[in-house]
């Protein structure tokens, strides 16, 4: 019964998320790209999607999903899609800095975005 609740939990994120994938880069996200039935994308969803938007990375690099089977928006014409779902895609002002393929666990997951996230400049909060 757990499993159906995040499962649903997750999909309701999948839902909400996918009517701001044609929303313009801001200056810092992190896109996922993802299709629809991608097991790997179901585990992110079941393990982090939750967390995501209120963990300090979440705030740093909000998320923005995009479904690699739908056009892609404007801002992201020039992002290579890759074959592997879901794609990770740290992008600033509309640059990538790095990418995470696949789902590769949770932990690994947050040591590799941390990673990325560490590429960005320091925020207001952290300069102060």
């Amino acid at each position: 019964m757990r499993f159906g609740f995040h499962l649903f939990a997750g999909m309701m994120a999948v839902t909400a998320a996918f009517n701001a994938g044609s929303m313009p880069a801001r200056a810092a996200e992190l896109v996922m790209l993802e299709r629809a039935g991608c097991e790997w994308c179901a585990k992110w969803d079941a393990a982090v999607a939750l967390l995501y938007p209120e963990s300090e990375e979440g705030k740093r690099a909000p998320l923005r999903r995009v479904d690699i089977l739908r056009p892609l928006p404007e801002d992201l014409a020039g992002i290579k899609l890759g074959k592997f779902t879901p794609t990770f895609i740290l992008m600033e002002d509309g640059e990538e800095l790095g990418r995470i393929r696949g789902y590769p666990g949770e932990r690994a997951f947050w040591d590799r975005l941390r990673q990325l996230l560490a590429k960005l400049p320091p925020n207001d909060k952290e300069s102060s």
